[in-house]
């Protein structure tokens, strides 16, 4: 039977038993949150696909309701809990997520470390985007990690799984999966460190492999992301979520996912519109999903397809368009149009107000591409538009952060001027976040400010904007820093993760019962030729590749965009 929860949903899928390899999807949040997740539904698209298989969905109520009941998470599906699941297979994407897995362990009852369970346990496997950058901060918590995108390695460790489940021991099924390309079992590699802390070398047991490496889908036609599930209790409400393409080619030098998810791909024009035509049908909104929405090379396309007015789904309501993303200097008329269909807000994000610091980080648009962009956006009929800047960026100064000021205050101009004669004024938001040095990026060495410089940028910012059709949202600096520690920490992070679980979210006295310093992971300049927690992973990305776009970013050299095939670069195409 299905729980009450679960009524107003479109398109879940209930499954019995009957034999099947049962999988419990855990999303180490709330129902509300994990619903969001075009990866977190694709997966449970792809896994309810086999005959032989099936997965439920399993969340966590808010934190207001985390006490420790053994067995209070269930599935949506059915209400079975988690450890009446074969595998509890978690999808984790941010380092904010790390303690929320060790909430769902505490509130399930299963023991957190991997060598604390037994047969009886069900088989913990980590996937989400945390497995392309780093994932030794939680690696002990977890059987297995699927490493990088999951469409066609999660079917392999299913059949193998099936093949063996009744005949191996964990033991015997773990070390057998770990000759599946991607498959990375963290109690076969033992690391070591040096006097200092860091790390010294990475031993991988006799017959494992050396580098695991990131798997990803070369033909994203064959694997279409789209919504498997439309509901009203979620962020995206009544949207139906397509997305157009993966990865970034553009090189921007603090990006983590425009380094893990090369190279970039795009799906179709008959593929987009054929999810498209079937969103319509289910949902009120169409959600265009990439890492860079107006540079998918077939976006004039489906304008045009689409038309920049508003069309029927022959139930009487129109069918309204949002982009995850949109840059400034590739933002056109018709795609405003499209998106300004049932949107109030639409975000860009220059990242930095000086040109000079956009050239460090190679985000190559100037003042007047995103001026131009608000006012497109405004004459499309946007009324609000967000833009998205960092502080704490290497090289940055006093006067960068004045340039933040000056830009939005010339975008502000440019906004209440496009929307004079239209009746209505909007706002300029800026959302000010902090810059944290990412894993597999050029400034995975760079050290984060302390936290109280960070907190006056932004202070700053805030006071100097304070007026009428302009607001501020900062990011909270303290937050950063830990994010920052958990990004490129090790596997002794762990036990801190699971205090700060018990604890109440005291990082500060974590780290301390653990002998460990958050500044070791988050302040810290790293040398060129540290040994890093993930250098055991092969994305395909040559590391001296990253330490020359570092040099790069601190002369303000511009590096082109991806020319995929063609060029041996940074090592990805190299295959």
């Amino acid at each position: 039977m299905r729980r009450k929860s679960s009524i107003r949903e479109k398109g879940a899928i209930v499954k019995p038993r009957g034999g099947r390899t049962t999988v419990g999807l855990v999303f180490p949040g709330t129902y509300y949150v994990g619903m969001s997740s075009l990866g977190y539904q694709t997966i449970y698209r792809v896994i309810n696909a086999r005959a032989d298989a099936l997965a439920e969905r399993l969340f966590l109520p808010d934190k207001r309701n985390r006490r420790v009941e053994a067995g209070l998470p269930a599935s949506v599906e059915t209400g079975a809990r988690p450890r009446d699941f074969e595998i509890l297979a978690f999808s984790v994407s941010f380092e904010h997520d790390y303690t929320a897995v060790a909430d769902f362990l505490r509130l399930s009852g299963i023991p957190p470390f991997s060598r604390d369970r037994d047969e009886s346990h069900p088989l913990l496997v980590l996937g989400g985007v945390c497995t392309f950058f780093n994932p030794e901060p939680v690696a002990d918590f977890f059987d297995a990690v699927i490493v990088g995108e999951a469409e066609e390695s999660i079917n392999e460790f299913l059949d193998e799984y099936g093949r063996l489940k009744n005949s191996a021991s964990r033991k015997e099924f773990l070390f057998a999966l770990s000759k599946i390309p991607g498959i990375y079992i963290p109690s076969l590699y033992t690391p070591a460190y040096n006097p200092d802390g860091t790390i010294r070398y990475f031993t991988p047991a006799p017959g494992a492999p050396k580098t695991i490496a990131r798997r990803y889908v070369k033909d994203l036609d064959k694997f279409p992301a789209r919504s498997a599930i439309i509901t009203p209790d979620t962020e995206f409400a009544d949207m139906f979520m397509v997305e157009l393409s993966r990865g970034c080619g553009r090189h921007c030098r603090f990006c983590m996912a425009g380094y893990v998810y090369r190279p970039p791909r795009n799906r179709s024009l008959e593929s987009v519109m054929k999810d498209v035509e079937e969103g319509g049908r289910l949902a009120g909104k169409i959600g265009l999903v990439g890492s860079a929405v107006s540079d998918w090379p077939f976006i004039s396309g489906l304008a045009h397809e689409l038309g920049v007015k508003s069309r029927s789904t022959g139930r009487g309501r129109s069918v309204g368009f949002s982009a995850s993303s949109l840059r400034a200097d590739s933002l056109t008329p018709e795609l405003a149009a499209l998106v300004s269909r049932g949107n109030r807000t639409v975000a860009i994000a220059p990242e930095a107000g000086s040109e000079r610091l956009r050239a460090v980080i190679n985000k190559n648009i100037s003042e007047e591409q995103v001026l131009r962009a608000v006012r497109t956006l405004i004459e499309a009929g946007v009324l609000n538009v967000k833009l998205y800047f960092m502080v704490g960026l290497p090289t940055e100064t006093d006067e960068d952060i004045e340039e933040i000021i000056t830009l939005a205050g010339k975008a502000r101009e440019t906004m209440l001027s496009s929307a004079k004669g239209k009746g209505r004024i909007g706002t300029l938001a800026l959302s000010v976040n902090c810059f944290i040095p990412k894993p597999w990026t050029p400034f995975q060495w760079e050290p984060v400010e302390p936290s109280d410089r960070l907190l006056a940028k932004i202070r700053h910012i805030g006071k100097s904007l304070n007026g009428p059709n302009i607001s501020v949202t900062r990011d909270v600096p303290k937050y950063a820093f830990i994010q920052a520690a958990l990004a490129r920490g090790d596997r002794r992070l762990a036990k801190v993760i699971l205090r700060v679980s018990e604890n109440g979210g005291d990082w500060k006295d974590a780290f301390a019962k653990e002998g460990l310093s958050m500044d070791f992971y988050a302040s810290r300049e790293r040398d060129a030729d540290e040994k890093f927690p993930w250098d055991y992973l092969d994305t395909g990305i040559k590391k001296d590749y990253l330490l020359k776009e570092r040099d790069r970013a601190r002369k303000a050299r511009y590096t082109p965009g991806c020319n995929v095939g063609k060029c041996r670069t940074c090592g990805v195409c190299s295959e």
